[in-house]
C-alpha cells in the first residue's frame, strides 16, 4: 500500500469519511481517550489545529477503549466531552480498536509504517501520534508522553 487515501473510517457522526478527502494536507492522527493523564493533550492538539489549519493541516483524532478502559463513552458522549472540556474542533471519528485482531485497518497501516520504541508495532497507549504528509506518507510516530507543541517544528516542516 503506497499512502493512507485508500482508507476510509467512520466518523463519530455516524458517516463514512474517505480518507483521500485530506489529500494534500498533513496530518497529525491521534488515538484518544477522555479518562485519560494524557487527555489533556487535547488542547495542544486543538491549538496546534487552530494555528496551521489554514494551511491545510488537520488533525484526526480515533478514541479507543483499549487501554484501561479509558474511552467508555458512546459517540455522542465522547463528542460532548471534546467540545464542552477542550473546544474541540477537529474531526473527531468513531471509536476503534487500534491492536489485535480488530484493529482498524487505518491503524495496521500506520503501525506497519512507522515501529515504535525499540521496534514495537503495537500502540502501546492513548495519544501515540502519527504524523503524515501531503503526499500520504507516514513521515513520524510520537509516544504519548510527547506533547503536542514539542511536534509543531515537524508539522511546519511539511507545511
Amino acid at each position: 500500500m503506497a499512502d493512507i487515501y485508500q482508507f476510509e473510517a467512520r466518523r463519530n457522526d455516524g458517516e463514512m469519511q474517505k480518507l483521500s478527502a485530506y489529500k494534500g494536507k498533513p496530518m497529525l492522527i491521534v488515538n484518544v481517550a477522555s479518562k485519560c493523564g494524557f487527555t489533556p493533550q487535547y488542547e495542544g492538539l486543538e491549538a496546534l489545529y487552530r494555528k496551521h489549519q489554514d494551511k491545510g493541516f488537520t488533525v484526526l483524532a480515533f478514541p479507543c477503549n483499549q487501554f484501561s478502559a479509558q474511552e467508555p463513552g458512546d459517540a455522542e458522549e465522547i463528542a460532548s466531552f471534546c467540545k464542552l472540556n477542550y473546544d474541540v474542533t477537529f474531526p473527531l471519528f468513531a471509536k476503534i480498536d487500534v491492536n489485535g485482531p480488530s484493529a482498524h485497518p487505518l491503524y495496521e497501516y500506520l503501525k506497519e509504517q512507522k515501529l515504535g520504541f525499540a521496534g514495537t508495532r503495537s500502540i502501546k497507549w492513548n495519544f501515540t501520534k502519527f504524523l503524515v504528509d501531503g503526499d500520504g506518507k507516514v513521515k513520524a510516530r510520537y509516544s504519548p508522553q510527547t506533547i503536542p507543541r514539542l511536534i509543531e517544528k515537524d508539522i511546519a516542516k511539511l507545511l
